[in-house]
């Protein structure tokens, strides 16, 4: 036997209740007399078991027998999840830009400890003063001036 139950596609709007949400069906159609398109909304509480549909889920219902004064609808699938309403995806999200940071910044402090230490070396190069070239200029003046008096 065939399962000809209705099915019926929209949207969760609400999942304040347990085992229940609320889901809103939107449909168009052709007005019959005048030709122009009518929008339409209906809501439809039906049974979620496991609470597993969010806010902004797109479910598939089906048809079942009356389960509560207002809910005849059972949610067989969903199809499409609000990654909005989903927290660890939200957190997994988010998490990649604080490694780019974290990241760009390591990269940006070695380049500029680099920049430093080339600036310093072009500056003693322009200035002709090294720290090496000082001491050894220093007893190099020493012994030309014990030459000069052991000349005289």
């Amino acid at each position: 036997m065939a399962n000809n139950r209705r099915r019926i596609t929209g949207e969760v709007v609400s999942n304040k209740m347990d085992k229940t949400v609320v889901v809103r069906v939107n449909r168009a159609y052709r007005h019959p007399l005048y030709g122009k398109t009518v929008y339409k909304a209906n809501k439809y509480m039906a049974h979620d078991e496991k609470n597993e549909c969010q806010i902004g889920d797109e479910v598939v219902l089906v048809e079942s027998r009356p389960l509560s004064k207002n809910k005849r609808w059972v949610v067989e699938t969903i199809v499409r999840e609000d990654a909005s309403a989903r927290t660890s995806a939200v957190d997994v999200i988010a998490a990649v830009p604080a490694a780019v940071v974290d990241t760009v910044k390591g990269a940006a402090s070695a380049v500029a400890s680099a920049v430093g230490s080339v600036v310093e070396t072009v500056k003693d190069v322009v200035t002709g003063s090294d720290d090496a070239d000082d001491t050894s200029d220093a007893d190099d003046d020493t012994s030309d001036d014990e030459d000069d008096e052991a000349s005289e």
